[in-house]
């Protein structure tokens, strides 16, 4: 599928900003905007499996559409939710466990790029990542 594939991070737009509506502490800020994040992504019907490694921390994540699953960021802030697909976007609605309040994800493919795009309290922020 589209998404599958090695994508490893090239810029980002608003993210500090982003991280700040989130409760990041600005150490932590600074250090996120430089992760040097790299995506893994298989996908086999429904069902993904996704590997994140960065400068913090390596997981694995499988999930399938619809499904909610438990989730962690880097920071330890724990989230609950689901990824479905819209046309060729993967849409994300996570509800944080902390606060209840929700943190809306999108991936999608742009031209040749990977593009991640996060909404939490109005505070929009994108991640652009290139074929790894």
């Amino acid at each position: 599928m589209a998404f599958d594939g090695t994508w490893k991070i090239d810029r980002n737009e608003n993210y500090e900003k982003f991280m700040e509506a989130m409760g990041i502490g600005m150490m932590k800020r600074k250090l996120g905007a430089h992760d040097n994040l790299k995506i893994t992504i298989q996908q086999d019907g429904n069902k993904f499996n996704v590997k994140e490694a960065s400068n913090f921390r390596n997981i694995e994540i499988e999930f399938t559409l619809g499904v909610n699953f438990e989730y962690s960021l880097a920071d330890g802030t724990e989230l609950s939710g689901a990824w479905t697909l819209e046309g060729n976007k993967l849409v994300g609605t996570f509800t944080r466990k902390d606060n209840g309040k929700v943190l809306k994800a999108y991936r999608e493919i742009v031209g040749d790029e990977f593009v991640q795009t996060y909404v939490y309290e109005g505070v929009e922020s994108k991640r652009f990542f290139k074929r790894g």
